[in-house]
């Protein structure tokens, strides 16, 4: 069986057990139940090989303050641990207090575990569902062939996939977008590449140990997917995993796969990344990031506001977005933990709509914020990504890739576009506006244009500054009833009403431009330099538009005849006549 078809089995099965929640919760209310259940079956099948041994362990060492080391010891040197005398098999067995042993149960966690469960604000739950009396039967579900999670029969990599479907059938059940909490899993894998394109020490090294941080880290998949590739490729390279996440649930499904998978769950944190950075400080060698776009950053706006007057000392230094879409703060956060070139620098793999290539006028928030990315020579690449990817949006994507790792290479001071918009295939079933996928071959297509930084049809390559512009302001000269120019000490006025703006190319002689441009149509205009300002953006259709002519309009009348006959041959079976 396919690792797919495996995990929509039993992610179908698990899902299913919420029949037993019927009458009691509503159908968008079955996921506040099956998701912690879920985790914490899979937690108590972990635990099951080892169970007797903590048990035996516990009895001589719960009144030592190192019991959580030998206790994690006896486990197996898993990171976590339970010490009640309780299993889901064994809590069967007393059906008529399974209430109490089953938060008996629960208290036997350690504490890593019991910050998990709390944030699935599930204690209600186990009280609504003892007091309606399904609570036995639900854990009697969870403990059927069907909901077996030990690691002999479901990996690591299925449990993470198994979480994402259980999020989405919730999600839709909710008439929530399931996009918001992950990504697919081949968008991940294209980034993940990019990320670790020609990274040798990564890629070869012995014992080499890499760090990686994702600021809206949801449940995980990018830090997941990103470690399982890097171990494909070099088993000896361990990738440690940094991320923050605002919303409890995704939260602690997060926190809960990096336990399982022993990795360091304190290095996931939850808060909101844009006004409580909970890695103020630290830098990461790869950030990677599907952030949330097209949402307000309103409730934030304080904290951001007062970071941003520390000017590069905090993370805002560049500008501030408008306050309707928080995309680029996102983006300004991943920059700011990046390492020094001096200590090998960083590299960046986030995804953005297309309003950060283009929004803001010169010397606005975003236009600042790309002006200092493009004059820092921090921009490598923007890939187009096909549209209808995403679970939530059928809209175009772009992946950016920054590094600070250009200088004395065939990247610096340029930029490659990929126009990777046509590499797809069709899905046979839309999944919410997924109606397609990114084929593993186009994958490495895209990967290879990447590596390769040269021109072809769908890559083009830019210097920094043909981004740039200066937008100037040509005056007209006020005129007095006589006609004549109007002059206040000495100065001619301008005319308000006839004031206007261009945008000189940086690779131009403002000069030169204004002499051909502008006087020719107004010889008594003039540049008020004061009001010059230098702006950025990155049209990245414009540069991909391929003119198409239209139809002859023979072509188009033959058309419309022959939609005509099909339209009269089908009113005519419609209706019945001849």
């Amino acid at each position: 069986m396919s690792l797919s078809a495996n995990v929509n089995e039993k992610a179908a099965l698990i899902w299913a057990i919420a029949d037993k929640l019927t009458g009691v919760y509503k159908p968008h209310e079955y996921g506040e139940v099956i998701l912690p259940l879920t985790v914490i079956r899979r937690f108590d099948c972990i635990l099951s090989d080892t169970k007797d041994a903590v048990l035996e362990k516990y009895e001589s060492v719960k009144s030592l303050p190192v019991r959580d080391v030998l206790l994690r010891n006896a486990a197996g040197g898993l990171a976590f641990y339970n010490t009640s005398k309780f299993t889901f098999e064994r809590l069967l067995d007393d059906p008529d207090n399974i209430e109490e042993n089953f938060r008996d149960y629960l208290n036997g966690f350690s504490d890593n575990v019991q910050d998990i469960i709390e944030k699935f604000k599930f204690d209600g739950h186990i009280t609504t569902m003892a007091n309606k009396g399904i609570l036995y039967i639900v854990i009697k579900e969870f403990t059927s062939p069907k909901a077996n999670l030990h690691p002999d029969v479901i990996s690591n990599l299925e449990m993470g996939y198994i979480f994402e479907e259980i999020i989405r059938r919730f999600s839709e059940a909710h008439n929530e977008d399931a996009g918001q909490h992950y990504t697919p899993r081949e968008v991940i894998r294209l980034m993940v590449n990019i990320l670790f394109n020609d990274d040798s020490d990564i890629l070869s090294g012995n014992n080499v140990a890499k760090t990686i941080y994702d600021p809206a880290c949801g449940t995980g998949g990018m830090l997941s997917v990103a470690e399982e590739y890097l171990h494909e490729l070099n088993k000896s390279t361990e990738l440690l995993a940094f991320g923050q996440e605002i919303n409890d649930q995704t939260f602690a499904i997060c926190k809960a796969d990096m336990l399982i998978k022993g990795n360091n769950a304190d290095y996931i944190k939850d808060g909101n990344t844009l006004s409580d950075d909970k890695f103020e400080g630290n830098t990461f060698d790869y950030i990677i990031s599907n952030p949330p776009f097209g949402r307000e950053w309103k409730n934030e706006k304080t904290n951001v506001e007062a970071e941003a007057k520390r000017g590069f000392a905090g993370r805002f230094g560049a500008g501030l977005p408008a306050a309707s879409d928080g995309q680029m703060l996102f983006l300004m956060t991943a920059i700011s933990k990046m390492k020094e070139p001096a200590q090998g620098g960083s590299r960046i793999a986030i995804i953005h709509n297309g309003s950060p290539l283009f929004t803001g006028d010169a010397g606005s928030g975003p236009s600042n914020i790309r002006r200092y990315i493009l004059e820092n020579d921090l921009l490598e690449a923007i890939i187009a990504l096909p549209n209808d990817i995403f679970y939530n949006t059928g809209i175009a994507t772009y992946i950016w890739v920054l590094s600070n790792k250009k200088s004395g290479t065939k990247r610096e001071g340029r930029v490659q576009l990929i126009n990777a918009n046509g590499l797809f295939e069709k899905r046979r079933k839309a999944l919410g506006n997924k109606r397609n996928d990114i084929p593993e071959s186009a994958i490495e297509e895209i990967t290879r244009l990447y590596g390769d930084f040269r021109e072809t049809e769908i890559s083009k390559i830019f210097d920094n500054e043909d981004f740039g512009y200066t937008k100037i302001t040509v005056e007209r000269p006020l005129l007095d009833a006589n006609g004549e120019p109007v002059h206040k000490k000495g100065k001619k006025q301008p005319d308000s009403s006839l004031r206007d703006t261009e945008s000189v190319p940086l690779k131009e002689d403002i000069d030169e431009y204004f002499r051909r441009e502008v006087l020719p149509f107004a010889p008594d205009a003039w540049i008020d330099e004061k009001k010059s300002v230098v702006g950025y953006e990155i049209p990245f259709t414009r540069y991909f538009y391929k003119y198409e002519a239209p139809k002859p309009s023979a072509e188009i009348m033959t058309e419309i005849l022959e939609l005509e006959m099909e339209l009269n041959g089908s009113l005519a079976e419609v209706f019945d006549y001849e």
